[in-house]
This record gives C-alpha cells, structure tokens and sequence, in this order.
C-alpha cells in the first residue's frame, strides 16, 4: 500500500478507525492513540472479536496474518497492533 509506506502515521489512523468500527467504539475509539491498551483494556476485544478485527485488517489491507503474527504482544496497545500491520503492508 504506497499511501502506508509515505506516511508511517497511516497504518495508526487507519487501523483505528477500523478497531472503532469493528468493536462498535463510537467516540472512544477517537481517543485511542499509539499507547492506549487494547488486550484487557477493550472489554469489546474479546477472542471472538480478535478474531474478526484480524479478518477485518486482512481485507482493509489486501494481507496475510499467520498464526505466528498474533501474540498478546500484538494486541497490547494500539501502536503495536498498527506496526504489525505496517511490517505486513511493507
């Protein structure tokens, strides 16, 4: 995705508005930021709803999560969730 590799900030505003979309969020996913938690913090984010924002993210960005890409590390806040996508869209 050449707009993602332009501007790094994108992955972070796009995988936010998809989370707020996703899990419902309405004005609270506006104030998530790199740091917010997600895993525990989000009683939206449970495993099912894991597993549907990994799909979500897979068709928003044309890619492929593997098994080995998601870890509670992944999920910890949103910055981590946001690089995980950028190294996959790199």
């Amino acid at each position: 995705m050449a707009e993602t590799a332009a501007n790094p900030a994108a992955p972070l505003t796009q995988v936010r508005a998809l989370l707020t979309e996703t899990l419902n969020l309405g004005a609270r996913g506006d104030a998530l930021d790199a740091s917010s938690a997600l895993l525990g913090a989000l009683p939206e984010l449970d495993s099912m709803a894991v597993a549907t924002v990994l799909t979500a993210l897979e068709e928003r960005f044309g890619i492929r999560i593997d098994d080995d890409d998601v870890s509670a590390e992944t999920f910890e806040t949103l910055g981590d969730l946001a690089a995980m996508v950028a190294r996959k869209t790199a």
